[in-house]
């Protein structure tokens, strides 16, 4: 097979991608062999690949590709996740875009809107891994809203509830009012804003007194239910038992007692809105106060909102504040800074609103996962640091709204025969749901159709709480070999910033279904950033195109350009440029592969000493470094194993060994040390193809034809050998010799065809192992070892040792003498000028320490090399 001049990623990774595909390398079925498990985090379904993704799949790729060449039964398995919130909200735009009102469809119209839009975009960020190399066990795609995945939702959840751990609550719940569901707690992200502090006065009822309240959110007063003062504090003694006026609304409520208000903070009165602020709930509650809501579910005023109902939260306040002012209740308005939660998946600003939800009692629940990575360590996080975070959570884990009010997602099995909140039964069949009801009430004449099923449906993390069991369908049938071989899982490679929403409840979900971990190690991966440090993000244009790149890089160069981008912290520095590094190298490899096969190989000459030492150093450096990466990959320092990696094929198998064993130019090879050389190769290709799938195949099926069960994706780790660390040193230190003799060369310009004579003082007992490869990387005509130094000859050291290359024959003495007596007329004046300054009083007293410090270092330098330049022309003379 003619090889072509340059590598054409294109065509090689579609060539290959499909070869592997055809031949099934990704699938896994249960056998004898020890299985290597990844789970890969199932992106939303209507995605598309971002940097982070590329990362993230990368980093699996590499682990489930060695893992397969250490002789593991690898099986990672890919998915996508129905992301209730964003794709609904997609489905919903669109439906607006049509002119339909999601308001107007039944349940089950809407689902057949959702299900067309997922069947149109879904699953396209699945073949866009492809283009990256990942090489998932597609056979086994899972979603989590296919069939069998939503039986085991609902089985968890009516087995929870049967274990009195689901329970529905009226409670204070976070308010997306543009998603218009509730969230959990860690669905909100906090922000601070600058806003301001209204002091607004109330009059009390019966007089013409007031008192005054502060409050960032005057909208709200229309809800307002009491004020509050604190009993000890003198200021408001005269309040005890009044009544005040709500402004606007004229609405008469009481002034109560609490300590719960704080004396030292704002006037001392506090407005009381049990409806829309959680400590007010707390307080209203205690007192029995009335609860009055005024928002509707898109934060717009409802009818307690008068004149203002139907306008939104945001465009009252100001026309509130305005009204205010007019009636001449506002007292004064500061600047204040406030934090403010907001929606992390639309951003938008959160309502307290109470609501009847389901909950999840999580505080027993944590405790086995809590243990599991804090004492026992049977779940390890890297970096390590994260376990601090992961404390803190779990250590303050609250009860876990699971219910939205979505239509897209598994809808809670609870079903109502009757009016009241408590008239319902839980079952995973409308059927099981009957009988439950009709023993409930005693009542064997109850129907099917007497039954309403809750309309809100689970969170989506209640489904992927159970993604590394249910994908193997651990949950509805909990012995089937599939999850008794594969689960626990291996490794979990994820982003630190869904630790508690995703990682530490597939833990508690484990220990909880299966009594053990879900996973062994758990690599966070840091945000990618860009050079500037800035995160990738649309509005910023720093994000690049994931699919363009690979175009111009190819998979391999993008894969490597990833790999070796500098961490900032746990986060990771993305440069353009590294993926040009990562192309270069790929072409780099695949012009040595070009040389070498170039080579014309004799079956009839000799093995020389040069290329025999230069293999077996090579092959002891190679086991040596296959250490290093073992090291690092148990660290999970990809990029450290990447590196080194990069260097010891770049610098000591193309910068060395093939200079060093490369035959005389139009001569042939010897055939031992082609074999030898190929069989090095392909342990290359094996240890780079986790990072280079692409290249490395392509290389591995030129050397030689291949059959499918030859291909280097299922071949062999290279075998353990032992390390000889001498040879290792002694060609460090040969290397030394041989870069000084090219550097005297090329200070002296003495072309590399004219041969040298050269001279050792041995002080150093240096082992005479790499003579001949020096000799023949030096191009010397002689090689002596000597007693003394050798007069009118260049110099240079290594260690201890002396090395001399005569003058004579090699360079013009005459023109060498005048150059260096220049140089030395130069430094002389240089040293002088420094020297003067130095000598200056009032310079050395008054110039910053670092300055003076500067210049003494010039001078030390300075004369050093006058010693150097005096040394070397006495040689000549």
């Amino acid at each position: 097979m003619e090889i072509p001049s340059k590598y054409n990623a294109l065509s090689v990774e579609k060539k290959w991608y499909d070869y592997w595909m055809q031949h099934n390398y990704f699938h896994s079925i249960p056998d004898e062999r020890e299985p290597y498990t990844i789970v890969i985090p199932p992106p939303n379904v209507t995605g598309v690949l971002h940097m982070g993704h590329m990362l993230n799949n990368t980093i699996q790729d590499v682990l489930i590709r060695r893992a397969r060449l250490l002789g593991k039964n690898a099986c990672w398995v890919p998915g996508t996740d129905h992301a209730s919130i964003a794709t609904e909200a997609k489905v919903v735009a669109k439906l607006k875009a049509e002119g339909i009102d999601k308001n107007d469809l039944t349940r089950e119209e809407f689902l057949k809107h959702a299900w067309d839009w997922t069947h149109e975009y879904g699953g396209v960020i699945l073949e866009q891994l492809k283009k990256l190399g990942c090489s998932c066990d597609w056979d086994r795609t899972k979603f989590t809203m296919d069939d069998d995945m939503s039986e085991a939702v609902i089985k968890v959840f009516v087995d929870l509830y049967n274990k009195g751990l689901i329970y529905r609550g009226y409670r204070m719940v976070n308010w997306d009012p543009e998603a218009k569901t509730t969230l959990s707690d860690e669905e909100v992200e906090y922000v601070e804003k600058q806003g301001k502090l209204y002091y607004v006065n109330y009059k009390i009822e019966g007089s013409d007194d007031t008192l005054t309240i502060a409050t960032t959110r005057p909208e709200t007063i229309l809800g307002d239910s009491a004020i509050c003062i604190n009993p000890e504090d003198p200021r408001h003694q005269n309040l005890k038992g009044k009544k005040a006026i709500v402004p606007i609304c004229n609405r008469v409520i009481p002034i109560i007692n609490d300590d719960y208000v704080d004396v030292e903070f704002g006037t001392g009165c506090l407005k009381v809105t049990p409806a829309h602020d959680e400590n007010d709930k707390v307080l209203g509650d205690k007192h029995n106060l009335e609860v009055i809501d005024i928002f509707n579910d898109d934060a717009t005023l409802n009818s307690y909102g008068m004149h203002y109902e139907g306008q939104d939260r945001f465009a009252v306040r100001k026309a509130i504040v305005k009204e205010l002012e007019s009636l001449g209740q506002i007292e004064k308005i500061e600047d204040y800074n406030n934090r403010v939660g907001i929606s992390e998946r639309t951003k938008a600003i959160i309502e307290p609103r109470l609501s009847d939800q389901w909950f999840l009692k999580m505080e027993d629940l944590a405790k086995p996962a809590l243990d599991a990575v804090l004492t026992n360590g049977e779940v390890k996080l890297f970096p390590k640091k994260f376990e601090n975070t992961y404390r803190h959570w779990m250590e303050n884990i609250r009860d876990w709204n699971i219910s939205r009010q979505l239509l897209w997602g598994q809808q809670i099995p609870a079903y109502y025969y009757g009016d009241g909140k408590e008239d319902f039964v839980v079952a995973e069949t409308i059927e099981d749901a009957l009988k439950l009801a009709q023993e409930k009430t005693a009542n064997s004449e109850l129907k099917a159709s007497d039954l309403k099923q809750e309309t809100d449906a689970l969170d989506t993390w209640f489904s992927s709480w159970l993604w590394p069991m249910s994908v193997f369908d651990g949950i509805r049938n909990p012995e089937n070999e599939d999850i008794n071989y594969y689960y626990p899982t291996n490794d979990l490679v994820t982003g630190p910033d869904i630790l508690f929403f995703w990682v530490a409840r597939m833990i508690i979900a484990g220990y909880e279904y299966k009594d053990e971990r879900p996973f062994e190690n758990v690599y966070l991966t840091g945000l990618v950033r860009d050079k500037q440090r800035r995160k990738m993000s649309k509005s910023l244009g720093n994000s690049p195109d994931a699919l363009k790149l690979i175009e111009e890089y190819g998979a391999d160069g993008v894969r490597v350009g990833l790999l070796l981008s500098s961490a900032a912290g746990n986060d990771l520095l993305f440069d353009e440029a590294l993926c040009d590094q990562g192309k270069k190298f790929a072409n780099k490899i695949w012009n040595a592969f070009r040389l070498v096969k170039g080579w014309e190989v004799s079956e009839s000459v000799g093995q020389p000493q040069t290329s025999k030492i230069a293999l077996e150093w090579f092959e002891t450096k190679l086991q040596k470094t296959l250490i290093e990466i073992e090291d690092h990959f148990s660290k999970y320092r990809l990029s450290d194993a990447l590196m080194a990696t990069y260097k010891l094929i770049w610098d000591d198998f193309c910068g060395w060994l093939l200079e060093m064993i490369k035959p005389a130019y139009g001569e042939p090879i010897d055939s031992t040390t082609f074999k030898a050389t190929i069989a090095l190769f392909e342990d290359l290709l094996k240890v780079l193809h986790p990072f280079m799938p692409f290249l490395t195949e392509e290389i591995w099926q030129y050397i030689e034809e291949r059959l499918p069960e030859e291909a280097l994706i299922i071949a062999r780790w290279p075998e353990s050998k032992s390390i000889n660390e001498k040879l290792i040193s002694e060609f460090d230190f040969a290397s030394e010799v041989i870069s000084g003799i090219r550097n005297i060369r090329k200070q002296k310009n003495i072309a590399f065809k004219d041969a040298i004579v050269f001279s050792v003082v041995n002080n150093e007992n240096a082992a005479s192992t790499f003579d001949e490869v020096i000799a023949k990387m030096g191009n010397l005509s002689s090689f002596n070892y000597v007693s003394e130094p050798v007069d009118g000859a260049l110099t240079f050291r290594v260690k201890s040792n002396e090395y001399f290359i005569p003058m004579e024959g090699s360079i013009d003495v005459e023109a060498e003498i005048t150059k260096l007596t220049e140089e030395l007329n130069y430094t002389e004046g240089f040293l002088k000028s420094v020297q003067k300054k130095l000598s200056n009083e009032r310079f050395v007293n008054n110039a910053p320490e670092q300055v003076v410090a500067s210049e003494k270092k010039k001078e030390a330098d300075a004369l050093a090399k006058i010693d150097t330049i005096k040394a070397s022309l006495d040689s000549l003379k």
